[in-house]
């Protein structure tokens, strides 16, 4: 990753304002922040400027106000999330660019953290216009990226700027990013990939650029009916997506020339009902009935699974493995999930996940903090698994 510059590398700040793209768009309940997950993850780089004399000016987006100021959409309603977590006075200036920003700034000592107003505030923030970018680059004199989560997004914020000034990696796009290549850039092999969700359709790009670049790959989830009903078999009621089946075999044969093995489970939990607790049968998956649908790996599947992971050095992963926001459906998701930390604490293996519904199954299981990282990165994450370029990452490159 030296292709990046980081905090390492930029020298002294005192006195410096500094622009530092972070994540607050955060969820709300009742006017405060329900959820700083987000907020705490920028924390080591806002404190690292600010304990260093710099002038932290957060710049960030909050909801779709699509260029028009909007009150249930500025980002006055964060300061006192943004505070608490930093654990002093935040102060909020009501613009991010042009005079009023200026103002704002020129009031600000060194060590002080502001959040600036919602960039999307300004149409130029979403069509990455110059002349936003420009005014963006007028109130600072250097330019810190630490929202991975919006790094897929070429915005003014994001990326249009870093052109501008002298452009950094925070530490927590910092840690992303090693934390990718560790995965799918430079990884150790053997390495598996298990991809799960509801459908092919939104992951086809995702499977096709793993099955280059990973040994392993296992599909769960609604997906891997429609895989299993490209290998013939009849998934009865399950969802499944009919009309992607040269789709899943085209993926097939792409692992089989790049010498990847995808796994399907062979035996399955199913139901006749998606709802809590109904009953339930574990079956082969030859003699899922014509009303039943497949809502879980099986256990005699999930254990092979896990040996597979043991014969692995790394693993990234997105998407659960079965329906584990209802009870029975979870037991497949956390079993193998408790597996991957297990193997990950004792030093074998190097786990990387990502993606909203990822985050949540892991946090299910109890083992959210044991991986060797979780991006909480959605659209971002799941771009990088296709291979696609990240603007606001490209923008970082030195």
């Amino acid at each position: 990753m030296a292709d990046f510059k980081t905090l390492d590398d930029i020298g002294d700040v005192t006195g410096k304002k500094v622009l530092v793209r972070v994540d607050l768009n955060v969820p709300m309940s009742d006017g405060a922040v329900a959820d700083d997950t987000r907020i705490r993850a920028a924390m080591p780089t806002i404190r690292e400027l600010s304990d260093k004399g710099a002038i932290v000016l957060l710049l960030a987006h909050f909801g779709r106000p699509k260029g028009a100021k909007n009150p249930t959409q500025s980002l006055s309603l964060v300061i006192d999330g943004v505070a608490d977590v930093l654990g002093h006075s935040v102060m909020f200036i009501p613009d991010c660019i042009g005079e009023g920003a200026k103002a704002g700034v020129a009031v600000l000592a060194p060590g002080d953290v502001a959040v600036l107003e919602n960039t999307r505030f300004h149409a130029g923030e979403e069509k990455n216009d110059p002349a936003f970018a420009d005014a963006l680059a007028e109130i600072g004199d250097i330019y810190v990226n630490d929202a991975f989560s919006a790094a897929h997004r070429a915005h003014g914020s994001t990326e249009g700027i870093a052109h501008r000034l002298p452009a950094y990696a925070g530490r927590a796009m910092e840690a992303e990013l090693k934390a990718l290549d560790a995965v799918l850039g430079n990884p150790a092999h053997p390495v598996a990939a298990v991809v799960g969700g509801a459908k092919v359709s939104s992951k086809i790009d995702v499977l096709r650029n793993l099955v280059g670049k990973v040994d392993h790959l296992i599909i769960g989830g609604g997906m891997a009916n429609t895989f299993l009903a490209a290998r013939g078999v009849d998934v009865g009621k399950s969802l499944c997506e009919h009309d992607l089946v040269d789709t899943a075999n085209a993926i097939f044969d792409a692992a089989d020339a790049a010498g990847c093995t995808i796994h399907l489970p062979y035996d399955v939990v199913v139901a006749k009902e998606f709802a809590a607790n109904p009953p339930t049968r574990t079956v082969n998956i030859h003699e899922v009935a014509a009303d039943e649908m497949i809502l879980d790996v099986g256990p005699a599947a999930v254990e092979a699974l896990g040996d597979v992971l043991k014969s692995c050095r790394t693993l990234v992963w997105n998407g659960p493995l079965g329906a584990f926001e209802i009870a029975p459906f979870d037991a497949a998701t956390v079993a193998l999930a408790r597996t991957a930390a297990a193997l990950t604490r004792e030093g074998s293996l190097i786990s990387v996940a990502g993606g909203g519904d990822t985050v949540a199954a892991l946090n299910h299981a109890g083992v959210a903090d044991e991986f060797t990282f979780v991006s909480t990165a959605g659209g971002a994450f799941l771009e990088w698994m296709e291979g696609k370029p990240l603007p606001g990452v490209d923008a970082l490159r030195s």
